[in-house]
């Protein structure tokens, strides 16, 4: 039966890879659909850039479901890295750049956990929205230095941080506490 594993083994190693194979698949064929979407809307209104924020927190959620089920040092950088790769090899938009970000958004939610192996254990909300808040910061700055977000209006550039902020924390902790809490009555069971 599918349970938590609290230290690297070749259980914890499938586990990984079938978060990032799950995670990886729901990026390509569903978050990017839904990105593209809310980009064409906003673009009409001249709102465009605000896409990407509005969705952001959608690309972090493999992270913290990752140390969620191997609760253990590195394995939100494993699980984000490997869903980025596989977004990447099934065509995601944002070619090799994927991969980066996925390490970045990895290192980042385990901020919140970070140094304590019993943080890992405990996955409480405080955790979480910490994790989810140096997630939605790098994933910005890093956005903002790559793709040349200085062009933009002061106005639009607060709007996209208040966006990619308020995103992470709806999904990358709100929506992942959700699932894990699901997870947690069903395995009880």
């Amino acid at each position: 039966m599918l349970r938590r594993e609290s230290e690297w083994n070749v259980k914890a190693i499938i586990l990984m890879a079938l978060i990032g194979i799950i995670m990886g698949v729901i990026y390509t064929y569903v978050v990017n659909p839904i990105y593209n979407s809310v980009e064409l809307a906003l673009n009409l209104v001249g709102l465009g850039p605000l896409a990407g924020q509005i969705c952001a927190g959608l690309w972090y959620m493999a992270a913290p479901l990752a140390m969620y089920f191997v609760p253990t040092f590195g394995s939100g950088i494993v699980g984000e890295t490997l869903a980025a790769t596989v977004e990447m090899a099934f065509g995601g938009q944002w070619g090799a750049m994927t991969i980066l970000q996925g390490l970045v958004q990895g290192a980042c939610n385990e901020i919140g956990f970070f140094p304590k192996k019993e943080n890992y254990d405990r996955f409480g909300w405080g955790r979480l929205i910490t994790g989810a808040v140096c997630c939605a910061v790098a994933g910005y700055v890093m956005s903002y230095l790559t793709y040349g977000w200085s062009a933009y209006k002061p106005a639009l550039l607060i709007e996209m941080f208040i966006a990619c902020i308020i995103s992470s924390i709806v999904f990358d902790a709100v929506l992942v506490k959700l699932i894990t809490k699901l997870f947690d009555r069903v395995m009880a069971k």
